[in-house]
């Protein structure tokens, strides 16, 4: 196979350059550290201050004898401007060193897309820019590949040739990291969200763990699982559907405040809300119920929003995107079906409940459980509704087999959900520590997936982890626990309408070949 074989025309001449440089004693991946004196985004303008950064060239404008450049590292970008310049790292033995701008600028050996590293001073351009002098060139990373080339007209704020294919973006987003400035942002934020998050729960004393990935038994939520097996162990083994299992044996074991931001794994449907990989946040809280949670949730989330919003003018977010009212409103589910659509659902029965969705059209399946039809009811003529942060409380206790039975009403379960923007971003509850009760719910979840079809019983097919049951006999102290969608908080935040936006690599199917 020759160098150039399954090569368009771009990549065959970029690759004749490589070659000529190489044969000119310019090595094009050198290995040498390159040290740097500052990030372009910490430059601050000093007449014929001494410069040497690194950065991917972004821009170029050959004039002649002399040429313009933009560089760009991941805190900004800055103007050079080249003319007569040294070349660091060439194996060249001649005394007399040739032209290394001709090499480069009239040969036009150096690309868009090509790393380098240059050293000069600052001065400002007749247009009052800050540019660079260089001085002395390297060319630290040859590309083979042309960038997109996009065009922003400031003037006009319009942008032309965008890459802006949601497939190639996702499937090349080390490319739409380098031409969408905006693209960056969103993962800076999601960084920072991370920060803020761990600063505020370790300043409350809560400890940060971390619990199996791989497990025997994929507890703690109702999802189909990834399956693998275990050549050694000699036993099938599942990613993990939720941590929830593993955090409360922690707080069993005498922990008063475990946290982990958990990567969970579901086999299920794909949409601009789900990925198969996702982020939680999970807390347990011991000595705690589910009113004191909501309570917490408030202040973190304030908390969140406060310091992510110090950073508006960096990332341009807008101050009224969500209102954060000095207290979230708690209504209960039934009440919030009944008010948004017309039926009380309160003793309804699974028959009636099928009823309601075929009045409302919501499609329904004949043997679907009581808690899917009323959580199907709430999301698709409820949720919506709620652009502000709410607390949905109170779900009926076939909804929730991890939830404590609610003090005052027997039908109903200590659990809230958080809504904002019309999604639910966190779910809670008071935590079931009673083992015979949790025994007999898990029981009772089995049964339900049994008289269901074989393709619905693999999706909400659920596994009795007796070891969970042991744990809880030895006692655990009462307790709250919330999960926090890390995802759709970066979503909110950056006000992203797909999953697949804030995910650096979202999965996606294999790339058909041309």
């Amino acid at each position: 196979m020759s160098n150039f074989d399954n090569c368009s025309e771009q990549q065959v001449i970029r690759r004749k350059k490589l070659f000529k440089l190489k044969s000119l004693g310019i090595d094009p991946y050198p290995s040498k550290e390159y040290k740097i004196s500052h990030l372009i985004g910490t430059i601050h303008f000093i007449e014929k201050k001494k410069i040497r950064i690194a950065g991917r060239l972004i821009r170029l404008r050959i004039l002649g004898k002399a040429s313009f450049g933009e560089i760009q590292d991941h805190t900004g970008r800055i103007q050079s401007y080249f003319k007569n310049f040294s070349y660091s790292y060439s194996s060249r033995k001649d005394k007399e060193q040739p032209n290394f701008y001709n090499i480069f600028f009239k040969q036009r050996l150096i690309d868009i897309g090509d790393i380098i590293g240059v050293e000069g001073f600052l001065f400002k351009t007749k247009m009052n820019e800050i540019t660079i002098y260089v001085k002395q060139l390297t060319l630290l990373s040859k590309s083979l590949r042309p960038l997109p080339q996009v065009k922003v007209d400031n003037k006009n704020k319009k942008i032309y040739d965008a890459f802006s294919n949601i497939e190639q973006r996702y499937r090349m987003r080390y490319v739409d990291l380098i031409v969408n400035d905006h693209v960056k942002n969103i993962f800076l934020i999601r960084t920072l969200i991370f920060k803020e998050i761990r600063k505020f729960l370790d300043k409350k004393g809560y400890l940060e763990v971390e619990t199996p990935i791989l497990q025997s038994i994929p507890g703690g939520a109702i999802a189909r699982p990834f399956k693998t097996y275990h050549n050694t162990l000699g036993i099938p083994l599942y990613l993990r559907i939720a941590n929830e299992l593993y955090l409360k044996r922690l707080i069993i074991g005498g922990f008063h405040g475990v946290y982990e931001f958990s990567k969970n794994f579901r086999n299920e449907g794909m949409d601009r809300m789900h990925n198969p990989e996702f982020t939680v946040l999970e807390l347990y809280v011991a000595y705690k119920d589910y009113y004191w949670m909501m309570n917490f949730t408030e202040e973190l989330m304030k908390y969140i929003y406060e310091k992510i919003l110090e950073t508006n003018e960096i990332y341009n977010f807008k101050k009224d995107f969500v209102k954060l009212q000095s207290s979230f409103p708690r209504i209960p589910i039934i009440e919030s079906i009944q008010q948004h659509t017309g039926f009380n659902i309160q003793n309804m029965n699974t028959n009636e409940l099928i009823e309601v969705c075929k009045q409302l059209n919501i499609e329904v399946k004949q043997e679907m459980s009581k808690a899917k039809l009323i959580e199907n009811i709430f999301a698709e003529k409820c949720e919506t509704n709620y652009k502000d942060p709410t607390f949905i409380t109170d779900y009926p206790i076939e909804m929730s087999p991890l939830s404590k039975t609610h003090r005052n009403n027997k039908n109903l379960s200590e659990r809230f959900e958080l809504i904002i923007n019309g999604k639910e971003i966190a779910n809670a509850y008071s935590e079931l520590n009673d083992p015979i009760d949790q025994l007999n719910r898990f029981r009772e979840q089995i049964q339900l997936s049994l008289s269901v079809s074989d393709k619905e019983k693999e999706d909400e097919s659920m596994f009795l982890d007796q070891d969970f049951i042991r744990s809880l006999e030895f006692g655990m102290p009462p307790t709250s626990g919330i999960g926090i969608g890390i995802d759709r908080l970066v979503m909110l935040m950056t006000k992203q309408n797909s999953i697949q936006e804030v995910l650096l690599f979202p999965q996606m199917r294999p790339e058909t070949k041309k």
